[in-house]
């Protein structure tokens, strides 16, 4: 009874912030304290979704931006976690290179359009490049203070039940770390989601980002709404799909108080 109770609040909670948020919404609009164009009402909004999603824009948008992320995003894993793995086990490395890694990881992506315009063009080539960079040195450093924090018993251990090299890394090594892990993936996933929309704004031709800025330079403010209620929402999703990974028997224990 007792967790009925907490799963109807925890629905009912955030739809109730939801329908005061639009309800206020909708009062201050309607006080015309500045131009419809500056301040679209929800009613013009509901229009510009139905606009947006008879004329397949919406869909097609949100499908390229979609494909960037993941390009980015996976290429970025696929070379950070080894990458990380490898600078965790060996200190003399990481003395070399984190400082390196510490500095790319700092250095906002969104400096690097000039140059993603100029080595890549326009298209899906330089917004790739930018989710890569945004989500590679963030993940590559979190698996390695990840590795870099085992208890040296677990290895020690493993060692002695006679795991060596690539069964001392599945054995030990990954099952030790994969609650860092997914963790680092919620938030770099976050990460590249966020840097696509701002890459397409200025490098894009297609996209949520390039449609926000087109929308605003068109003065369709309803429809610019339209766009970061949908790049909200996938942000969103994109998290609670990550989230369900911290349910897997492996990982549980990481999350448990």
């Amino acid at each position: 009874m007792k967790e009925d109770t907490s799963s109807a609040k925890a629905l009912l909670l955030p739809l109730a912030v939801v329908a005061g948020g639009l309800g206020l919404w909708a009062l201050l609009s309607s006080l015309h304290l500045s131009p419809p164009s500056a301040f679209p009402s929800p009613a013009a909004v509901a229009a510009g979704f139905g606009e947006e999603i008879r004329s397949g824009r919406l869909f097609d948008d949100l499908v390229v931006s979609l494909f960037r992320v993941m390009a980015g995003y996976l290429l970025a894993i696929v070379l950070s976690v080894p990458f990380g793995l490898w600078l965790g086990h060996h200190p003399r490395a990481r003395t070399a290179f984190l400082p390196a890694v510490n500095f790319f990881r700092n250095l906002s992506p969104l400096a690097w359009i000039p140059f993603a315009v100029l080595w890549f063009g326009i298209g899906d080539a330089p917004a790739i490049f930018l989710i890569f960079l945004s989500t590679f040195f963030p993940m590559a450093l979190a698996v390695t203070a990840a590795v870099a924090n085992i208890p040296s018993v677990y290895f020690q251990v493993g060692r002695e039940y006679g795991l060596h090299g690539l069964k001392l890394l599945a054995g030990v090594t990954l099952p030790a770390i994969l609650p860092q892990f997914i963790t680092a993936l919620r938030v770099t996933a976050g990460v590249a989601w966020l840097v696509v929309v701002a890459a397409e704004m200025i490098s894009g031709r297609d996209g949520l980002g390039f449609a926000i800025w087109d929308s605003r330079n068109g003065l369709r403010t309803d429809l610019t709404v339209v766009e970061m209620i949908v790049i909200g929402l996938i942000g969103v999703g994109i998290d609670r799909l990550l989230v369900q990974l911290t349910r897997m028997p492996a990982v549980r224990w990481g999350y448990e108080r």
